[in-house]
């Protein structure tokens, strides 16, 4: 079968691999109906991400069709359209029945597909742990509709979920790719009085505000003076950052009121410094960490009732025979790509 992969440090390409097969009774083999390019393959392929093994094939967030399963999977059967997790995680373990599935203590455990064992830029995909790892799609649900559930839209949902949004906050978010939007829309779901977005690409701007009228886009150079002028404590009262540069970090920190909530979306391609001593007195909560992607079954709940709508983000759509120009115009930004979408 046709996989993009990891061939060497700086380096992906098509390669022929065999179709995988059943390892373990809890695995689950996919046929791979769409599958997407994200932010995360362009950090291994920049080296960013250490623990990414060369050879495996990449991508990490798909949907498909289960098409065989092993014994002891009760949860899916052959046939059913799925999303795929981000994450694969045992169900069993003290992280996962406390919710903290990216913390997995089996050695396929967090973020594996895609990165330690083989993904879902490819034809097919053998997913561990079937029944944790895998969702049904409602049938009034699109391939498109649901492409997003299983990384992006579950980073958005725990980053809202985790940072104690009230009516009465004025909420910043920093960035407005897939992940910040994905974020975006479910701090909508908790209504909020004012959402405030930062980002510097005029085209990402206008996308939110052509979408999104009720939320205030402003360029980074604005955010700090708007945020001071339209919060009522001296900040924003949560900070979501998604964007994951180092200007952004200090942005969000020096955004917040005192007494806020930072919380950390984004994945940084290098440390990041917390200068306490200019934070002394502020008494900010940061809260940190890789998506726990529990709630998949719930966000498909909320797309199939229309709350939660992801499909403008796939601004194109490849072949996987041509996934290369797929990741040229996604890494830079051409024609205003947003999220590309790969179709075997």
């Amino acid at each position: 079968m046709l996989t993009y992969t990891y061939t060497s440090p700086g380096r992906f390409a098509l390669t022929e691999k065999p179709k995988p097969v059943l390892l373990h009774p809890r695995d689950a083999i996919v046929r791979v109906t769409l599958a997407s390019i994200c932010s995360s393959d362009l950090h291994i392929l920049h080296g960013s991400v250490p623990r990414a093994q060369v050879g495996i094939t990449v991508g990490h967030e798909m949907v498909g069709i289960v098409e065989e399963t092993g014994s002891a999977v009760t949860h899916v059967s052959p046939g059913d359209r799925v999303t795929v997790n981000v994450e694969t995680f045992c169900g069993e373990c003290w992280f996962c029945r406390h919710g903290y599935v990216n913390n997995c203590i089996h050695e396929h455990g967090g973020w594996a597909l895609g990165c330690r064992i083989d993904g879902g830029q490819a034809e097919y995909v053998r997913v561990p742990f079937a029944d944790t790892g895998l969702n049904r799609i409602p049938d009034s649900v699109s391939d498109e509709a649901a492409l997003l559930v299983g990384d992006v839209l579950a980073t958005g949902y725990w980053a809202a979920r985790i940072s104690e949004i009230t009516p009465e906050d004025t909420v910043l978010i920093l960035g407005a790719g897939p992940t910040g939007i994905c974020t975006l829309l479910c701090v909508m779901l908790k209504n909020p009085r004012r959402i405030i977005v930062s980002e510097p690409d005029e085209h990402r701007r206008n996308f939110v505000k052509k979408h999104y009228p009720s939320v205030h886009a402003v360029t980074p150079d604005e955010v700090y003076a708007y945020t001071m002028e339209h919060s009522d404590h001296g900040g924003a009262d949560v900070v979501l950052e998604a964007a994951g540069s180092s200007s952004t970090f200090e942005t969000a920190w020096k955004c917040a009121r005192p007494n806020g909530i930072v919380t950390v979306v984004a994945l940084y391609d290098e440390p990041q410094i917390l200068p306490l001593p200019s934070m002394y007195g502020k008494n900010l909560t940061f809260k940190t960490g890789g998506v726990d992607g529990c709630d998949c079954e719930e966000t498909l709940r909320l797309i199939a009732e229309g709350k939660i709508d992801t499909t403008p983000l796939i601004t194109h759509t490849v072949s996987l025979e041509n996934i290369e120009e797929g990741y040229r115009i996604f890494a830079s930004r051409e024609d205003g790509c947003i999220k590309a979408a790969v179709k075997p």
